[in-house]
């Protein structure tokens, strides 16, 4: 006999709980297998609710005792949770149940990790801790007690009290179940401390195990140049007088933002110079931050229910990214975002398993965490930005911070503040949400007496369950060169909202080249013919830098797709063309190095493959080979020089400036040993 299959859960059945949570009070003894974990709960009914049945979720937990009021119940229990009659008013619930964390090896709820306890809650573990609404549009202080016998002993909030074996922990801020957290081990802490924008002091710690000290400084250091700069960019203070990251050898998530005691897989906070590459150095930066960023936009405010997931955790990604690209190359910040989104999301969109960024339904909440749902929805906040512009955004935001504060919202939530703050009509913006798939836009031209004219077209392919596709309002930011490469037209945004439009620009005095789809500007596929002589034009001389990688990109890969085909040789404008990137000392290093870099074979054998053509990894590499050794042949009087300019004296640095320098520089030393070597 088997189980049975999960039930879809449905956005449209959603039903508010019928109870409010004012406040949880929890009591845990840690025992490796036999911990206690003791609540008391302020339920009262919920007025905006039509359904009153008291179901409260739970998993494997042995319940010891129940009572309402301080009088015992007997509830009935199944695999999902209890249920019992409650009065028709304020009432106070009590339980007391027993798991075994070091038997948990889900993950999910309370586990424990080489001698360490730990929590994991999203999306539903709290279920496995305590009988509680483990649902995220249930929201409420917490208020914890933790006994046992390890030194460090730490919670969500502001620490109360503490003694010998013993700590207790309030966070005043209402939280969703997921978002609790417990840590209890043999830690140590790398400490500093931040004064906020309103003179708040906060204490900051990192805590890993004792044989991990010493490598938990450049996190600290994310954190604080994470916290000024939420609050120079989007005016969020912290709001608690303590914030704690913990590192977990064992944790099936890359880090959880758990409010002010956020979760870390250890490979996302330690680091040393010794053992750490600038990679390395970079994600600790960037994921340091994202959670971080949670504080408001996932904690503050949640996600009503799990299909609202892209409401924090695309708003949340499209933060971080903003910050990487402050913190580093801005240029190669976005064009590494969108190879990203084109080798994950893309994929997801053309495959059986393509969704919204906001699905209708869910079997398995667990498979919900997606490219779609994360980097797709963070496209989808930028092009948001784009159409209402920076003010537009800032203010906008402004207004859900100040509406929202403390609430589980929408999609729509999110939306309206836009609409009220900007004046504008996002209605059918919002089918980015509800449509699944990306968008082919089309693009042809002609010039005539001055005037140059964009025929545009979109089209978005069927994905299952939804054959048939509206028009998407898609800000296609543009510019145009003149023959000689200077800029005629700046970089401008025409709003594509039919399935064909025109766009005129009269006045030039020769036929333009387009720079389309500037800074990737929507999550779409652009089809236009061009020519590789204007692909080179465009790397050498487009003032746009994902438009000139691009470019370089599309042309490099054409190169060696005809390298393999035809046995051709590189072509000398695509060498002549990086020549000039190479040189331009106004472009950064990191984006001078990104641009060296040839596509992978596993590209050039997909690109092949699109074509008809059966790839042939041996003749892939071979071709790679020779166009290695094409560069480095044709930029030979640059290569020493560079290497030399290139050198970050000092002891080792993993900030922005060395780390793009360096990379620039094994570039360099990398083409250098190439001809040295006689490949």
């Amino acid at each position: 006999m088997t189980d049975a299959a999960p039930q879809p859960v449905f956005l449209k059945d959603y039903t508010p709980f019928g109870f409010l949570v004012d406040q949880v009070e929890l009591n845990v003894h840690l025992h490796p297998t036999a911990t206690r974990v003791r609540a008391k709960i302020a339920f009262r009914p919920n007025p905006a609710a039509r359904d009153r049945r008291f179901f409260l979720h739970g998993e494997d937990l042995t319940l010891i005792s129940a009572a309402i009021d301080g009088t015992p119940v007997t509830p009935e229990i199944t695999p999902e949770g209890l249920s019992c009659p409650v009065p028709e008013a304020p009432f106070t619930w009590e339980a007391e149940v027993e798991i075994a964390p070091a038997e948990n090896t889900a993950l999910e709820g309370l586990y424990m990790s080489n001698g360490m306890y730990c929590t994991q809650c999203e999306a539903e573990g709290f279920r496995k801790i305590t009988f509680y609404p483990d649902r995220p549009d249930v929201m409420a202080p917490f208020r914890v007690r933790i006994d046992g016998d390890l030194p460090v002993l730490l919670s969500n909030g502001n620490p109360v009290a503490q003694g010998a074996g013993w700590a207790e922990w309030n966070d005043p801020w209402p939280k969703p179940s997921y978002l609790f957290a417990l840590v209890a081990g043999e830690l140590v802490a790398t400490s500093d401390r931040f004064t906020t924008s309103e003179g708040r002091e906060v204490a900051l710690n990192v805590w890993v195990r004792p044989a991990d000290q010493g490598k938990a400084d450049y996190a600290l250091d994310s954190l604080i140049r994470s916290m000024k700069w939420d609050e120079e960019v989007y005016g969020r203070a912290y709001d608690l007088d303590v914030f704690n990251i913990v590192a977990v050898d064992d944790f099936n998530m890359g880090a959880m933002e758990n409010k002010g005691l956020n979760v870390f897989n250890s490979r996302y906070v330690l680091a040393s110079p010794e053992t750490a590459t600038d990679r390395d150095y970079e994600n600790i930066e960037r994921i340091i931050a994202h959670e971080y960023f949670h504080n408001w936009t996932g904690d503050r405010i949640t996600c009503r229910d799990w299909f609202q997931l892209s409401l924090k955790e695309g708003l949340t990604v499209f933060r971080d990214s903003q910050f990487s690209a402050d913190m580093r190359s801005a240029a190669v910040k976005r064009i590494e975002d969108v190879m990203t989104l084109r080798a994950r999301q893309f994929r997801e969109d053309n495959g059986p398993l393509a969704h919204p960024v906001r699905p209708e339904s869910y079997a398995e909440i667990n498979n919900f965490y997606t490219a779609t749902v994360y980097e797709k929805g963070a496209e989808v906040i930028g092009m948001v930005r784009r159409l209402v512009g920076p003010e537009g955004y800032a203010k906008a935001l402004d207004l859900y911070f100040a509406r929202h504060d403390g609430q589980a919202c929408t999609i729509e939530d999110w939306l309206q503040v836009f609409e009220e703050a900007t004046g504008r009509d996002l209605t059918r913006f919002k089918r980015w949400y509800s449509q699944a798939g990306t968008p082919r836009v089309k693009v042809t031209e002609d010039f005539k007496d001055g005037t140059y004219t964009l025929h545009l077209e979109q089209k978005t392919p069927p994905t299952p369950g939804q054959d048939e596709k509206l028009p998407q309002v898609i800000p296609l930011a543009l510019g145009l060169l003149s023959p000689n490469g200077d800029e005629v037209l700046p970089t401008t945004v025409i709003e594509l909202t039919e399935a064909r439009q025109e766009a005129v620009f009269e006045g030039l005095a020769a036929k333009p080249v387009p720079s389309l789809l500037r800074g990737f500007s929507a999550p779409v596929i652009l089809e236009r013919d061009s020519t590789p002589e204007e692909r080179a034009f465009l790397l050498a001389h487009d003032t746009d830098p994902f438009n000139k990688w691009e470019a370089g990109r599309s042309l490099a890969r054409e190169v060696l797709i005809a390298m393999v085909t035809e046995d051709a040789a590189p072509a000398p404008a695509w060498l002549d063309a990086l020549a000039a990137v190479v040189r331009d000392e106004a472009l950064d290093p990191a984006f001078r190095a990104l641009a060296l870099r040839l596509p992978g074979e596993d590209e050039l054998a997909e690109a092949l493959a699109d074509r008809g053509a059966v790839p042939d990894p041996l003749a892939i590499h071979a071709a790679r080979e020779r166009a290695k050794t094409a560069v480095a042949r044709h930029l030979d009087p640059l290569w020493a020089g560079l290497y030399a300019q290139m050198a970050c004296p000092g002891p080792y640095s993993p900030g922005a400036a060395d780390a793009g320098r360096r990379a620039l520089r094994l570039a360099a030393l990398g083409y250098m040993a190439r001809l040295d070597g006689g490949a």
